[in-house]
């Protein structure tokens, strides 16, 4: 798994606590996404309105839990972002 997935990962993990929840990653894409892609840790085409980033949450849960652990994201961003 990539250094830029933890990166982002971090990042778009609000609260801390280790999990990304559908509310954290949309707010962040929205508020911290266009600093994040300023700062090469985000694709800019990976800006994107609320129901794009919905979509990339519920492609990365795979178990269906409602939150995203690190290896959940890391998968699907890794594959999204071809890192």
């Amino acid at each position: 798994m990539s250094d830029k997935a933890r990166k982002l990962f971090n990042a778009l993990d609000l609260n801390g606590d280790g999990q990304l929840t559908r509310d954290e990653v949309i707010n962040a894409l929205r508020t911290k996404g266009p600093t994040l892609a300023a700062q090469g840790d985000l694709p800019f085409w990976g800006v994107q309105d609320a129901e794009a980033s919905s979509a990339l949450f519920d492609a990365a849960d795979k178990n269906g839990d409602a939150v995203l652990s690190f290896e959940e994201f890391a998968q699907e961003v890794d594959r999204k972002f071809g890192w």
